[in-house]
């Protein structure tokens, strides 16, 4: 990999990374029933909002991961032990987001607004396509990576 190609998707890592960052924080003071709340309502009497907390520290570890595997891909190349290693680690983060978002969805399902449902359904599935999809490109990278280290992934040499 390419020394710009790598700085490239360490920044927009980052930029993914800052995005969710502020629309996690941001986002609770702009829903409907939070809109006239003080933050201390809004952040310690919303267990919801404590639980889909909880659940994205396994997405920004995730980043974390990839944000190195790319420096290092950008310096030593992508056949090494350690981006093996990371993109398991991503792999596994992937799927604890998809496990959080399983909860989310029984949580909604359970014990939300009927009327809110179908849109925190949706939100949900939406979520699981993405971190289903991550895992699955993680493995398959991860795979290929430590099944062939003296090959390129296109296959040629």
């Amino acid at each position: 990999m390419k020394r710009s190609t790598a700085v490239f998707l360490q920044g927009v890592t980052v930029l993914v990374g800052l995005g969710v960052l502020a629309f996690l924080l941001g986002e609770p003071h702009l829903e409907g029933r939070n809109a006239r709340a003080t933050t201390f309502e809004i952040y310690f009497k919303d267990p919801f909002l404590a639980y889909v907390y909880v659940g994205s520290i396994p997405f920004f570890v995730a980043l974390y991961r990839a944000f190195g595997l790319f420096g290092r891909a950008g310096r030593e190349g992508a056949f090494t032990p350690a981006s093996v290693t990371a993109l398991r680690s991503v792999r596994r983060c992937a799927l604890a987001v998809l496990a959080f978002v399983a909860g989310a969805m029984v949580i909604i399902l359970l014990k939300g607004d009927p009327e809110d449902r179908p849109a925190g359904v949706f939100m949900c599935l939406l979520a699981a396509v993405v971190a289903g999809s991550l895992a699955m490109a993680a493995a398959v990278l991860a795979r290929k990576l430590h099944a062939s280290p003296g090959r390129s992934v296109g296959g040629t040499s």
